[in-house]
């Protein structure tokens, strides 16, 4: 994630730490998140498809948090299956592949809900399908979503808005706004936003925080403008974070400094 202009934002000048430990709070800063998983984040180190016992890592971090009391709702997208967007650069029709896209996002919302409910101790789940498929999702409901979270069970939203034409990252900034999210939670495979490639630019540093317009105007791509601006304008700040890290998601809920946090004002170093 690149970065052009002067920002009005907190730096850290190293890159490559996996994280910035701190003494956790002694509650949750917390109590209701969004976690918004690619697709992509299901694989692994695999080129398609679903690695197990990459799920399964995911499944007993968010169980962790959720036996602590944190309500937790997930948007998964689909793109270790299918792309829309890769479909219509085919010559695909763009609504068709979208909807293919909204129907991978269904498996991996399954293949999830299954990790959750054969852990040792199940997790209570239940998918929400924005596309009706009620022989294997409830049909989304904002209020039974909400009824959901609060009895302790994590919701995992599929099919996206239902709409082509919009992200899953979009979905994500929408779900948590109708359901009174008090943060987004971004999981990538890097630790936070950098000014520069830190692939490329050994000396890239790390934002520890960045505002929301700042965000806009430098196209800082960690989710699309749509998505920034609908969580700018209900007030959600989004942490990006690495979600290769085991425990990084009990961190980020317990208010530890990793990642970036995307929000708000911010000041300079």
């Amino acid at each position: 994630m690149n970065a052009t202009s002067e920002p009005n934002l907190e730096l850290i000048s190293e890159p490559n730490s996996k994280s910035n430990p701190e003494s956790p709070s002694k509650s949750p800063k917390y109590k209701r998140i969004l976690l918004k998983l690619s697709g992509e984040a299901l694989m692994g180190d695999r080129n398609f498809g679903i690695d197990p016992e990459v799920v399964q890592d995911i499944a007993l971090q968010v169980a962790e948090i959720v036996k602590d009391g944190i309500e937790v709702a997930i948007v998964v997208g689909g793109g270790n299956i299918f792309r829309g967007i890769n479909g219509a650069d085919k010559g695909m029709d763009r609504a068709t592949a979208d909807y293919i896209g909204m129907i991978a996002t269904v498996m991996n919302a399954l293949t999830l809900q299954d990790s959750f409910e054969h852990l040792d101790d199940p997790i209570p789940t239940r998918v929400m399908s924005a596309i009706a498929m009620q022989e294997i999702a409830e049909p989304y409901i904002r209020r039974r979503a909400i009824r959901h979270l609060e009895n302790n069970r994590v919701v995992i939203f599929g099919a996206g808005s239902g709409n082509p034409y919009f992200t899953t990252d979009t979905t994500a900034a929408l779900r948590g706004a109708e359901i009174d999210a008090d943060v987004i939670l971004k999981a990538t495979k890097v630790d936070g936003i950098y000014d520069s490639d830190p692939k490329k630019n050994p000396d890239a540093k790390r934002f520890q925080s960045v505002s929301f317009d700042y965000a806009l105007i430098n196209d800082l791509r960690v989710m699309d403008a749509t998505a920034f601006a609908l969580c700018k304008e209900n007030g959600i700040p989004i942490i990006v974070f690495d979600l290769g890290v085991t425990g990084n998601i009990r961190r980020v809920v317990m208010g530890e400094s990793i990642g970036t946090y995307v929000g708000g004002s911010c000041e300079t170093n």
